[in-house]
């Protein structure tokens, strides 16, 4: 997600806020915002299949995905 489409966001929020939205607007404001969650989630499932546990013992146990 790059940062002109976050800014698109925001500027599609704050315009929703003080005096609405066109139907064509609604569109890309949805559009984007699910653009922003699926990056966000990719991004937090990266991080997680790189995280370890460091035990007391000082051993490192990889978290795994529980399904």
């Amino acid at each position: 997600m790059t940062q002109e489409k976050i800014d698109r966001i925001n500027a599609l929020a704050r315009k929703q806020k003080s005096e609405g939205l066109t139907e064509e607007e609604k569109a890309e404001q949805a559009v984007l915002r699910r653009e922003y969650i699926e990056s966000y989630k990719r991004s937090l499932v990266s991080q997680l299949e790189n995280t370890y546990i460091v035990e007391p013992d000082g051993s490192k146990k990889k978290i795994t995905r529980k399904d």
